[in-house]
């Protein structure tokens, strides 16, 4: 008898080319459509391609609104993450809670053990790996994910290349306009830039004063909540011959900290929320601050909620709120939300 497997469903390439490698590779495949916010229009533009590729594939469908969940869990969590001065990681937080949390719900009221989604990593019955395809590679998204959940997931992009993923919809036929479809965006909420989600809730147009690291007033800004640590222009530094960065924000007083980008520098760092696939308090690792950054190596060592990272040398730009991912080579470890 077929194992049954659910399957996130988006409308992109990737989830629909996993929907056909697990067919063949023998899954009974049950899809969903997964409501995670209110564009309307982008709903049913998604949808009525998952059904198109449900159809071909003579699958069964739901479309599941999760978009109350949503809300709580990741999109508030967006916008008060930077309303306190902070940068939010919403994808994280959306796998930990979203697709592999009310996802793996959804799977047991359907009576179905496996979960699959299009992601690029690879795992096994313990931990989760990176996958081949490094320059897509979405592990360090999954740094928060419930550890008991990683026996039931099912990742089969993981072995691939994304240019193949491409070739093998471009040769089906009903799927070939899929392999040139425009790449989705990394947040899925939002369109263009995220200040345009934080205006719909705030005012984020406060002018305030620019400070040194020393505490003086040295120029003008446009609102704290344009800027992310590391962040060099949209503010002004009287008499400043070097580029100046983001250093730190402070929402209460509307004041950005700006210095030169040796001061920027940073080994040693707090973290806390931390969710590790292992037990381990006092580990050797390389660490990821941001998904798009060389991991540095360092030492990690874990005392009750909260954690020390120490790096073998410099990272620029820490900021709060985001998470720093450990890893042992490709096998991923866990993380942390950097204080």
């Amino acid at each position: 008898m077929p194992k049954k497997v659910l399957l996130g469903m988006s409308g992109g390439v990737d989830s629909t080319v996993t929907a056909v490698l697990l067919q063949r590779d023998g899954y009974e495949v049950t899809g969903v459509y997964m409501k995670l916010h209110d564009n309307e229009a982008y709903h049913k533009e998604n949808f009525d391609r998952v059904k198109l590729v449900a159809g071909y594939l003579d699958i069964p469908v739901h479309f599941h609104d999760l978009s109350q969940t949503f809300k709580q869990d990741v999109y508030d969590y967006f916008v008060e993450g930077y309303k306190d001065g902070i940068t939010p990681n919403p994808c994280i937080m959306c796998n930990r809670t979203i697709k592999f949390g009310a996802m793996v719900e959804f799977a047991d009221s359907l009576g179905i053990e496996f979960v699959a989604t299009g992601h690029y990593l690879r795992k096994d019955d313990h931990f989760i790996y990176k996958a081949v395809d490094e320059s897509k590679d979405q592990s360090y998204f999954l740094a928060e994910v419930n550890k008991n959940v990683i026996p039931r997931l099912i990742f089969p992009l993981g072995e691939w290349l994304k240019e193949d993923v491409k070739f093998f919809a471009s040769e089906i036929p009903i799927l070939s306009s899929f392999a040139t479809q425009k790449e989705s965006s990394e947040i899925c909420f939002v369109e263009n830039d995220y200040t345009e989600i934080l205006q719909k809730h705030m005012d984020i147009d406060r002018e305030g004063e620019v400070l040194d690291s020393e505490g003086n007033i040295v120029g003008k800004h446009k609102g704290y909540m344009h800027y992310t640590i590391g962040k060099r222009r949209g503010f002004t530094v009287d008499g400043a011959h070097d580029p100046h960065y983001v250093m730190s924000l402070d929402p209460d007083s509307n004041q950005i900290v700006v210095g030169t980008h040796e001061k920027l520098s940073e080994k040693e760092f707090f973290v806390e929320n931390i969710n590790l696939f292992e037990d381990i308090n006092d580990f050797r690792c390389e660490v990821k601050v941001r998904y798009r950054t060389t991991a540095i190596s360092a030492r990690v060592t874990i005392d009750g909620s909260k954690g020390i990272v120490l790096l073998d040398k410099p990272v620029f730009g820490l900021a709060k709120g985001q998470f720093a991912v450990f890893y042992d080579g490709d096998r991923l470890l866990g993380g942390g939300i950097i204080l």
